[in-house]
C-alpha cells in the first residue's frame, strides 16, 4: 500500500503508517467522492487460490486464513453500521483481499479525543461512561466481545452544540463471538487492560479454554477504564506483577483510588473480580450511573476507613494508592487463628495456583466474592482483648 495506489477501488490519499496500528498499516483513501480509512493487515497471509499443493504448511495457512475471514465477516454481519443505536460504533463498511493481503475499510471520521476526561465534572463523566456502556451493551446483547477495550480505542468527543462529551467505540479487528476467540497464539489485546482469564488463556494455561473468554472480558477492561476516566490513572497493584490482571490472578486486590465514592468502589471491585461470573452485566453498570454523584470524587478525612477496602485487605491505601503500613504490632500468637491470617495483599508471594472458575454468563447483580468473607467472620467472632501496651512516659510519676 502506498500513496496514490488504488486498492479494491479505493485510492490511497495519504502516506501509509503503522502508528498505533499494531500488526496493521493504515492510510486515508477516497472512492466515489467519499472519504475512507483503509487498514492493511500484515498477517495472516492468504494462500493463492491457484496453489493446489497440499503441504502441511499450506494447510495451516489456509486454515488460519479461513478462520480470520470467517471471524471478520461474522462481526460485520452482526454489527451493521445502519443498526439502531449504532451511532457510537465506528464499524467496517468493507472487508476484502487483494492477492495474499487482507484489507478492512471504515468511513473516515474525526479522530480527535479529549485527553483528560478525569478533568470533567461528575455529570459529564456520567454521560461519557453511559454512552460507552450502552455501546458495549449493544455488542454484548448480540454476544460479541470487543476484545481490545482500552482508551486508545475510544474517542471522547463533543459535537458542535452538544452539552456533553460522548464516547465512540472504534477498532473491532480483534472482536469475536463470546466463547470463540482466536487461538492462544493469535488472540490479541492490550495487557494493561486484559482480563485475568484472557491473560491465562494467552499464557497457555490449559485449564482456561476458549469458552471462558466471554463478554466478561470487556467488563473487566471497562472497570479499569472507568477508574482511568474518573481519576486519571489505572488502579494500583504490586510492582511484582506486569499488569492488573496478573495481580488479580495471584490473589491480590487492586488498589482503587480512595477518593472514589463508596458506590463506585463497590462497582469497580465487582467489575475487576477474578471470576468472570462474578462481574456484573452492562445493565447493572448503567443502572449504577443513574445518580451522577456516583462519579464524584470524595474528600475523605484522614483515618477514615473504606468499607470495601477493609473487607478486601484490612488496610486503607495511602496517597497514590500505596498501602499504608500499620504501626501497631500484632500479637504473633494470633497467626494461624481464624481471622488472624495475613491478607492476600500483604503476603510475601502469590498464593498457590487455583483451578479456574467456570465462566457462566454474568448475572445482573455482582455475586459476593471472597473479599467479603473476612468482614463477615469478624462480625460473628467474639471480640478478643488487645495486648497492645501504651507507654505513658512520665505521666503519673511522683516528682
Amino acid at each position: 500500500m502506498k500513496n496514490g495506489a488504488v486498492i479494491g477501488g479505493y485510492r490511497i490519499v495519504s502516506e501509509p503508517t503503522n502508528a498505533n496500528g499494531g500488526k496493521c498499516i493504515w492510510a486515508f483513501a477516497e472512492r466515489d467522492g467519499a472519504q475512507y480509512f483503509v487498514k492493511q493487515f500484515l498477517e495472516p497471509k492468504r494462500p493463492r487460490d491457484d496453489d493446489t499443493r497440499d503441504t502441511p504448511s499450506l494447510r495451516i495457512r489456509r486454515e488460519l486464513a479461513r478462520e480470520f475471514e470467517d471471524r471478520h465477516r461474522t462481526i460485520m454481519e452482526r454489527l451493521r453500521p445502519d443498526a439502531r443505536g449504532g451511532g457510537n460504533l465506528v464499524l467496517a463498511t468493507d472487508f476484502f483481499h487483494e492477492g495474499s493481503t487482507y484489507y478492512k475499510v471504515t468511513e473516515r471520521i474525526d479522530t480527535s479525543s479529549l485527553e483528560k476526561p478525569q478533568a470533567l465534572e461528575p455529570r459529564p463523566k456520567t454521560v461519557l461512561l453511559k454512552t460507552l456502556g450502552m455501546s458495549l451493551k449493544q455488542l454484548h446483547d448480540i454476544n460479541i466481545v470487543h476484545g481490545d477495550l482500552k482508551p486508545l480505542n475510544v474517542l471522547v468527543q463533543k459535537r458542535d452544540g452538544a452539552a456533553f462529551h460522548t464516547a465512540k467505540l472504534i477498532d473491532f479487528d480483534d472482536s469475536y463471538v463470546a466463547g470463540s476467540p482466536p487461538g492462544r497464539t493469535d488472540v490479541v489485546g492490550d495487557t494493561a487492560y486484559g482480563a485475568p482469564e484472557w491473560r491465562r488463556y494467552m499464557q497457555g494455561d490449559e485449564s482456561v479454554t476458549a469458552e471462558h473468554l466471554t463478554c466478561a472480558v470487556d467488563v473487566f477492561a471497562l472497570g479499569l477504564m472507568t477508574h482511568v476516566y474518573l481519576t486519571g490513572a489505572l488502579p494500583g497493584f504490586d510492582a511484582r506483577f506486569g499488569s492488573p490482571a496478573d495481580a488479580v490472578n495471584a490473589g491480590e486486590h487492586l488498589q482503587l483510588n480512595t477518593r472514589l465514592s463508596d458506590a463506585m468502589l463497590g462497582l469497580l471491585r465487582a467489575m475487576t473480580a477474578r471470576a468472570p461470573g462474578s462481574r456484573p452485566r452492562m445493565a447493572t453498570f448503567l443502572k449504577a450511573l443513574a445518580d451522577p454523584e456516583v462519579c464524584a470524587l470524595q474528600h475523605r478525612r484522614p483515618g477514615t476507613s473504606l468499607p470495601e477496602e477493609k473487607a478486601a485487605t484490612g488496610e486503607r491505601p495511602g496517597p497514590g494508592g500505596k498501602p499504608r503500613t500499620s504501626r501497631i504490632k500484632t500479637n504473633p500468637a494470633s497467626r494461624g487463628r481464624p481471622g488472624g491470617e495475613s491478607s492476600p495483599a500483604t503476603k510475601a508471594g502469590p498464593p498457590p495456583p487455583r483451578s479456574p472458575e467456570p465462566a457462566p454468563r454474568p448475572t445482573d447483580e455482582p455475586a459476593s466474592g471472597p473479599a467479603r468473607e473476612p468482614a463477615a467472620a469478624a462480625e460473628s467472632a467474639p471480640p478478643k482483648p488487645s495486648r497492645v501496651r501504651i507507654n505513658l512516659g512520665d505521666r503519673g510519676r511522683r516528682r
